[in-house]
């Protein structure tokens, strides 16, 4: 299984057919800068999220912290790296190189920063647009 279905698999229960890719950050910020899909002025926006139940993504996420003592500190909302300890996935940087091919990142991969970044945005965007109910604090990004 790739590394994207890997993680939708492990939050959602189910692995979207194909990663929904998003050009949403503005013009001349880091996001954009790093890897952003062009767009034509306009974001795209990620599909409806497909009939059948909503998964809580907080809910899931936060279970798996309080299962385990040693992922307690882990802050899944910010860093990709931690998400994907969080869920036993492989975090190195080869695995995110990886996953930055899968969802078609066309930055440079060598820098880490920009791409781990894009890398978040773009599994909560499309965990939204999966039937994933993000925590308020994580809607702006999708």
């Amino acid at each position: 299984m790739s590394v994207f279905g890997s993680i939708m698999s492990k939050i959602l229960g189910k692995t979207p057919a194909s990663p929904v890719t998003t050009a949403q950050a503005a013009p001349g910020t880091p996001a954009a800068q790093a890897g952003a899909a062009p767009s034509s002025g306009q974001a795209a926006s990620p599909a409806a999220a497909p009939p059948g139940p909503v998964v809580d993504v907080a809910a899931v996420l936060e279970d798996l912290k309080s299962k385990n003592k040693a992922l307690e500190n882990l802050n899944w909302r910010q860093s990709i790296v931690d998400l994907m300890k969080l869920l036993s996935l492989d975090s190195s940087l080869s695995a995110r190189k990886e996953l930055a091919k899968e969802l078609h990142y066309s930055g440079d991969t060598n820098d880490s920063y920009a791409m781990n970044i894009w890398l978040h945005k773009q599994i909560m965007t499309n965990l939204a647009a999966n039937g994933g109910k993000l925590p308020d604090d994580l809607k702006h990004l999708t």
